[in-house]
């Protein structure tokens, strides 16, 4: 990335709106706005550099997100993720060179898709169900931490373990934000063992974390305000889009047809 390239009008355009998108669903929905941040970004740069510069920013996002859900996180179902999320994060920084990442994202975006559309086709209540199968987590936390580091898309694979226990809406963002904040420290390192983070991706980073405060705060006040079934409502249609968008990467990068 060039070195101007803090002082592009245009990449702010973008990345401001999209850095204050992420806090907002983030720290409010549990995620799904936060993964059209690197794609929008990568109209003005590098794919590579949108996801290092963001890094970053997930990880301040995280910060506040931790204290204000710290009372509200769901402990059985981070412990059974994280040991999968560690093993997929391994084998995304062992195989990073050689993974064909769109083919990922178009397999989990049509997963995505149909899960989501499920929601809608069998009109779920909202009462609350038993928690997910240990080994249902650990795949699904072993695919996240896989995803999240090589197609920064791991919110999927989370919320396809998570959603069907209907738990409380701050609950669920908790026990998101504390998952992501575990993933995201772990990811730091093998980022820096690949070299994606430069001077100029970092200080990107710097000119753009005062947006975050922004974002976070507009995240905890939707969460605050929003009815439980409304909640899950747009969490779903989040979902759905953030699946939709995978497929349209994975095909229109992959040149496939």
């Amino acid at each position: 990335m060039s070195e101007l390239i803090v002082f592009e009008p245009l990449f702010y355009a973008v990345a401001i709106p999209a850095v204050i998108a992420t806090g907002i669903s983030k720290s409010g929905l549990g995620g799904g706005l936060g993964q059209l941040s690197v794609p929008l970004m990568a109209i003005f740069i590098s794919p590579v550099a949108a996801a290092a510069i963001m890094l970053p920013i997930l990880c301040l996002i995280d910060l506040f997100n931790i204290w204000v859900y710290r009372k509200h996180w769901h402990r059985g179902n981070v412990a059974v993720m994280v040991p999968g999320a560690i093993v997929g994060i391994g084998i995304g920084a062992l195989t990073y060179k050689y993974v064909d990442e769109n083919a990922i994202r178009l397999i989990l975006g049509i997963i995505i898709l149909i899960f989501a559309m499920s929601y809608f086709t069998q009109r779920q209540q909202t009462s609350a169900q038993a928690p997910g199968s240990r080994a249902l987590g650990t795949f699904c936390g072993a695919l996240s931490g896989f995803t999240s580091f090589v197609a920064h898309a791991g919110g999927g694979p989370m919320k396809f373990y998570l959603l069907p226990q209907r738990l409380d809406k701050r609950l669920f963002v908790g026990t998101h934000v504390m998952f992501f904040f575990i993933v995201n420290q772990l990811k730091i390192w093998p980022y820096l063992w690949l070299g994606q983070f430069s001077t100029e991706n970092l200080s990107t980073s710097l000119v753009l974390a005062p947006m975050v405060p922004l974002g976070v705060w507009l995240g905890w006040r939707l969460n605050k305000h929003l009815s439980q079934e409304l909640f899950y409502q747009v969490v779903y249609v989040l979902l759905f889009i953030s699946g939709g968008k995978l497929v349209w990467d994975g095909l229109s990068r992959g040149e496939y047809f």
